[in-house]
């Protein structure tokens, strides 16, 4: 093993008020999640149907670091390495356990989340019976299994070769995570398509939409850089990466958050426009159904706050450069990825009664939420805030002493 090399005497050990987050995110998420178990008893209807947009928030959170980190190991651009214990931290094999763990009480919530487990209902309905062939019990718990074990393998086979290139120079290491890479963003979105029709789409096993696995996509898109953002920004706060995070590297982060919120916003329209031009009826209920009874609202909102205000604030370039300007669009969006995923999941429930906001709306994934961040500052911790041994850091800290 060669010596680690030095940069003017930074240490890249994690600043201690991670320790502080990891017990309060615990504390707050253990006791909220408590009060879930007490909504679960006072209306479970209710709490399937929270936890499950709770758990595709943080769910998206993860898989978006993922798709980030694949692709930064693949492109090997400057703008990665900065970021990349964050992206590694959040779609770590610690983490995605957690994730698979948390996943039981929708496993529990089957039967009153999916109209398709009841044999009754298949039995009288004919679209039903015809997909009962890949939407029932056996074979959703079969794809959910595989999609964790897909994702718990790459994040373990990144993370092995990742600790290796801490100890070691050899360049062999880094194409090896540049190999395995492109394979895992293969696996990537053929696994977060099937999650999102099993998971989401399935709510009404009616309606269909071939697009709907790449929108899933896109808002992943958002949310992980959105949090990348909100924990590059409270890491500048403390060292060593107030000494390495510059106005550059948050530029770079802002224009991969307005690609993404394009992306998104591209991927809803199309999915809008072919329906509506189509005139397809199997599909339109599922649209009346959100497009009625105040829920129509709700959609403005989402054009408004999840395209048309983050999309005018992020042309400015003086705002992306600006990180603790840059964290309220973060924030901002981050809270409108909620309301989406609320949008796309409650209505398939008692639409025609309007919006209605239940206290678990906000519990399920301020709850499930508390202990993810537990598990990711977990893994934060354990190791240096930069890759040591990676042969892009040596130009990042080169340049960094330059704008000095």
């Amino acid at each position: 093993m060669s010596a680690a090399p030095q940069f003017a005497g930074l240490d890249f050990t994690p600043p201690p008020v991670l320790e502080l987050i990891q017990k309060r995110s615990l504390i707050i998420g253990a006791a909220v999640l408590v009060l879930c178990g007490i909504g679960w008893g006072m209306n479970a209807d209710q709490f399937f149907r929270s936890y499950l947009v709770g758990y595709m928030l943080w769910l998206g959170i993860s898989l978006g670091c993922f798709a980030f980190l694949l692709v930064q190991h693949l492109s090997g651009g400057g703008w990665g390495l900065v970021i990349r214990r964050v992206l590694e931290a959040a779609a770590s094999t610690r983490v995605f356990f957690f994730l698979a763990v948390l996943f039981v009480p929708v496993v529990l919530g089957m039967g009153r989340l999916y109209e398709w487990t009841h044999a009754d209902a298949v039995a009288k309905d004919h679209l039903l019976a015809h997909k009962a062939a890949y939407l029932n019990t056996g074979f959703f718990l079969a794809r959910a299994a595989f999609y964790f074990a897909i994702w718990l393998l790459w994040s373990r086979w990144l993370a092995i070769w990742s600790e290796r290139q801490d100890k070691s120079a050899d360049v062999l290491v880094r194409a090896r995570l540049q190999f395995i890479s492109g394979p895992g963003l293969l696996l990537y979105g053929l696994t977060v398509t099937f999650a999102a029709v099993d998971w989401v789409m399935s709510l009404d096993p009616h309606w269909f939409s071939t697009i709907y696995g790449m929108l899933f996509m896109a808002g992943q898109g958002v949310s992980a850089m959105c949090f990348v953002i909100a924990m590059g920004v409270l890491l500048t706060r403390h060292k060593p990466m107030s000494e390495i995070m510059r106005a550059e590297h948050f530029h770079d982060l802002g224009k991969l958050m307005l690609a993404c919120v394009m992306l998104w916003a591209y991927f809803a329209f199309s999915q809008f426009l072919i329906i509506w031009s189509g005139n397809l009826a199997e599909e339109i209920p599922w649209y009346i159904r959100r497009l009625d009874s105040g829920w129509q609202f709700v959609a403005l909102a989402l054009i408004l706050f999840h395209f048309a205000l983050p999309f005018l604030l992020l042309l400015s370039r003086d705002l992306k450069r600006h990180g603790r300007r840059l964290v309220r669009v973060a924030i901002l969006l981050l809270a409108v990825r909620l309301v989406d995923l609320f949008w796309l999941v409650a209505p398939n429930f008692e639409a025609q009664h309007g919006v209605q906001v239940h206290w678990l709306d906000l519990a399920a994934p301020v709850g499930i939420g508390g202990i993810w961040m537990f598990a990711f500052v977990w893994q934060l911790r354990r190791r240096p805030l930069m890759p040591l041994y990676d042969p892009r850091l040596k130009d990042i800290m080169e340049s960094q002493h330059a704008a000095h």
